[in-house]
């Protein structure tokens, strides 16, 4: 009998490049989740928002973001991700520039709402495409080079947009930034594509897990999910890794460190970028780490531990000399990292067919950390304000701000309980 032909696996290149523009969507998403951060003073005048105002307005990209995750693994399964990724960037653009335009709170919120739900398809879809461009070994540190991009956006919307919002205003700083995502809308189309088949390769994993069409109906993929232990323990731990970094150096970090560290925006920014850049250092590490001793659990919760701990250090212990916040703020977003894991030990936990779908469930854990954790302090700020405004914004005590930080803490000693319970995959996909 002839021998079987060896498959055609698609190059390297090609297969990080197709990633690379999915990635540029979540270098953006992350820019502008960050970015009511840089500009809190501005938005605050603006609008005349109180803390909680600010916090919702910031929250609104959670929202939407959240609820597009189980949606977006979906259609990334289904219909595939060139699509939502294309639809997604256009949305984004809309959004930014009604945020830049917007007039009122109201229409703040409903730009930074847009702009939530569309580039909330960015991270399942370069999932997705890496489970059937790239060979499995690599899914790991696809996804923690996914969270490095995104930092990347982050750190951008830092000292940078700081910097623009001050020369041109931070509405120019926005509308530049729209224009920008309807460019990367075009290279997203012509460029990307779903399935290796179409550029004449095979895939890494088999064509039939692609195939829609031969799927049973959604409902039975969600119960056929939800049986999973490990992917319904893990939608509710993952939150309090990356609330520990998005609540703080996504928002209410930048106004914390100038009022009792007496930083400028500049330098505030800049240390809250410091450890956004340690998070997405943590998350390569961990996934290389994980990968090298086919664990998921026992990282995942060493990390989380250390993170606990300097994080009360950070917030219950004196002020520190720049040099030792600087440390514990890295250490924090560096230990935090261990939350990158949630998606590769999901994926393993779930069926390997709706590995779309599973990665969006994940995703929806993560994010509802900051989702809920940015308004809620904002709440407990406002609760504590004794009344204080520098240049008509509102200014909170040292303890004001320890009691707010503190659900940080208590969700994640609730995160130990739950990743306790969970099993080990031993970084093999289980069904």
């Amino acid at each position: 009998m002839p021998a079987t032909p060896a498959p055609t696996l698609p190059p390297p290149t090609l297969a990080w490049a197709i990633w690379s523009l999915g990635a540029a969507l979540y270098f953006i998403g992350f820019y502008q989740r960050v970015a009511p951060a840089v500009i809190a003073g501005e938005l605050s005048t603006a609008f005349g928002l109180t803390a909680a105002g600010l916090g919702h307005l910031s929250a609104f990209y959670f929202y939407s973001y959240v609820a597009m995750q189980m949606p977006t693994g979906i259609l990334a399964d289904r219909l595939g991700p060139r699509k939502l990724l294309t639809a997604g960037t256009v949305v984004a653009a809309l959004g930014t520039a009604v945020f830049a335009l917007a007039p009122t709170a109201t229409v703040a919120n409903l730009g930074r709402m847009l702009i939530g739900a569309s580039v909330g398809v960015a991270f399942v879809s370069m999932l997705k495409l890496a489970s059937v461009w790239m060979p499995p070994r690599q899914f790991a540190l696809a996804s923690g080079l996914a969270l490095a991009v995104g930092v990347l956006g982050a750190v951008f919307a830092g000292a940078p947009l700081g910097a623009a919002a001050q020369a041109i205003g931070w509405r120019a700083a926005m509308g530049a930034s729209a224009a920008a995502t309807l460019l990367l809308a075009f290279a997203v189309w012509f460029t990307v594509r779903d399935h290796p088949a179409e550029r004449g390769y095979d895939s890494h994993a088999a064509r039939s897990e692609a195939n829609a069409a031969a799927r049973p109906h959604v409902w039975a993929d969600l119960r056929e999910i939800a049986r999973a232990r490990n992917v319904v323990l893990l939608f509710f731990a993952a939150g309090a890794a990356s609330a520990m970094v998005l609540t703080f150096a996504g928002l209410w970090g930048v106004p914390f460190l100038m009022t009792h560290y007496g930083l400028t925006r500049t330098a505030a920014a800049a240390q809250c970028s410091t450890m956004m850049v340690a998070w997405a250092l943590g998350s390569i590490a961990y996934s290389a780490a994980s990968d090298r001793m086919g664990r998921r659990k026992a990282p995942f919760i060493g990390g989380l531990i250390i993170a606990l701990a300097l994080w009360c250090a950070l917030i219950y212990g004196p002020r520190w000399p720049i040099g030792t916040l600087t440390a514990l703020m890295v250490g924090i977003g560096f230990f935090g990292g261990c939350f990158i894991l949630t998606f590769a030990f999901s994926k393993e936990s779930g069926p390997a067919r709706l590995s779309g779908t599973v990665s969006g469930i994940a995703n929806m854990g993560v994010i509802q950390g900051p989702m809920l954790m940015q308004p809620l302090v904002g709440v407990m700020l406002d609760a504590s304000w004794t009344g204080a405004l520098q240049d008509g914004v509102r200014v909170f005590e040292w303890a004001a701000y320890q009691r707010a930080f503190s659900l940080v803490l208590a969700w994640g000693a609730l995160s130990l309980l739950l990743l306790a319970f969970t099993r080990e995959t031993g970084c093999r996909q289980q069904s």
